[in-house]
């Protein structure tokens, strides 16, 4: 492995913090490629009438720089 480049993002879903943070992977592998690494920062939420309608996750992502 050579050198890995780091990108912070957030991702979010309605159903769950490993949906998020899957979806935010998923989206970020359509335009980077040779990704190795996500790791999750921070998990929150939105909340409306006492009910979670937003998970969110930050998350670094790692991926191998190529020349």
């Amino acid at each position: 492995m050579g050198v890995i480049i780091v990108r912070e993002m957030v991702g979010t879903s309605s159903h769950s913090w490993s949906d998020a943070a899957r979806q935010a992977v998923a989206l970020a592998s359509k335009t980077v490629r040779n990704i190795k690494t996500v790791e999750v920062i921070q998990s929150t939420a939105r909340v409306e009438k006492g009910e979670i309608i937003e998970y969110r996750v930050q998350i670094k992502l790692g991926f191998e720089y190529e020349e």
